[in-house]
């Protein structure tokens, strides 16, 4: 169902929480205060989080989904055009672009840009104060392109469009020191919103503001982890499928009275997916939605998940660290990577103030489907 909003739409504040969910996901303080005090602080007044009423969303139906990536040109010449220049991150993951602008980019371009994207995971593009000006109803139609778009549950979103997820510290330093009263650390390796049945495949980050040293996001390489492990490790995780669930988020913001959007929701996806562009395989878990892992005791599952988020977490040499500067947006493939922020900085002098915006894409193809299909063709 399409989300709708009842004729008194407001804002809604919502009450500092006891303990922060995750200490990235912004909360508006229950003063008026909250505007007075930070819009003079950031570029961008219009991308603070707001949490309107009368908005709700059912679950997303499977929708049909054809990939831009599958009919780009692979020599990408509507993207590379003359004074385009590509840095690689590391070897094998991401790519810094610049003398690229996105709001000149071509539906040609955009496919290949999917490819490209598909092909080395990050994409990092620089000096993109322009498409960034452009507006809300302009990104989310620039995303449209690559995905059905997702909507945030219950953080606070641009006014109007709940497809952003925004991301806000600024001031934050009393709660970030109370974050690590109990926290020995801010990181959360997570894919997002991968609850969701057709998880976001392209994702888009647009940095509003941001320190000059610190918070940066930390990406992991989950095809080259997969590749790391050892065939008869793979076999078995091959044949695994894990219940990922929104529901810890959602009972989160009840405990603390926020705002509430929609219900939990429950997917089963595979352990490993199969990239439907590249063929790759990668390991789709993560620290944050998944909750049950089928066919596997309590204490195996335990065992599992242990090995392969440490696998993960210690693989420095299948990470890539994409640091933030002034008017840069990023784009990366959901569905090989895991990712996540870095909470290094308090917010004493400078604001970290950005949005995600998610493209839905296929129903996770599994190991034993990509080879059902493979022998049919």
């Amino acid at each position: 169902m399409s989300p709708s909003r009842t004729d008194d739409s407001q804002e809604y504040e919502i009450p500092e929480p006891k303990a922060s969910y995750d200490i990235n996901v912004p909360y508006m303080p229950p003063s008026g205060e909250y505007e007075l005090r930070i819009k003079d602080r950031t570029e961008f007044p219009e991308y603070l989080p707001v949490w309107e009423q009368g908005v709700w969303f059912d679950e997303v139906p499977n929708f049909e989904y054809h990939d831009p990536a599958l009919r780009a040109d692979k020599s990408k010449l509507h993207l590379f055009t003359e004074g385009v220049k590509a840095k690689p991150i590391t070897p094998k993951m991401g790519t810094v672009l610049t003398g690229v602008k996105l709001e000149n980019l071509c539906q040609a371009g955009k496919d290949e840009l999917a490819l490209l994207i598909s092909e080395r995971k990050v994409v990092v593009f620089r000096e993109q104060f322009e498409f960034l000006s452009k507006g809300p109803a302009y990104q989310v139609n620039f995303m449209e392109h690559f995905g059905k778009l997702s909507h945030q549950p219950v953080t606070g979103a641009v006014k109007g469009f709940p497809q952003f997820h925004i991301i806000h510290r600024d001031g934050n330093k009393e709660e970030i020191a109370n974050f690590f009263k109990h926290k020995t650390t801010s990181t959360i390796w997570h894919h997002d919103v991968s609850y969701e049945k057709q998880p976001p495949g392209y994702v888009m980050l647009g940095i509003l503001a941001c320190p000059d040293v610190g918070g940066d996001t930390v990406v992991a390489d989950m095809s080259e982890a997969y590749n790391r492990l050892s065939p008869a490790f793979q076999g078995m995780i091959n044949q695994m499928q894990a219940v990922h669930t929104s529901e810890n988020l959602i009972a989160h913001a009840k405990a603390n009275k926020g705002l509430i959007r929609s219900n939990p929701v429950d997917s089963t996806h595979p352990v490993v997916r199969v990239h439907p562009v590249t063929g790759e395989r990668a390991i789709f878990t993560n620290a944050e939605w998944p909750k049950e892992y089928i066919g596997l005791k309590e204490e195996e599952s335990q065992v599992v998940v242990k090995f392969l988020l440490d696998h993960i977490r210690m693989g420095h040499d299948f990470q890539a660290r994409v640091h933030w500067e002034k008017h840069s947006v990023v784009m990366f493939d959901g569905r090989t990577t895991l990712h996540t922020a870095t909470v290094d900085y308090d917010n004493a002098d400078q604001a970290r103030h950005l949005f995600r915006l998610a493209a839905m894409t296929e129903i996770p193809i599994s190991v034993a489907d990509a080879e059902r299909a493979s022998s049919i063709s």
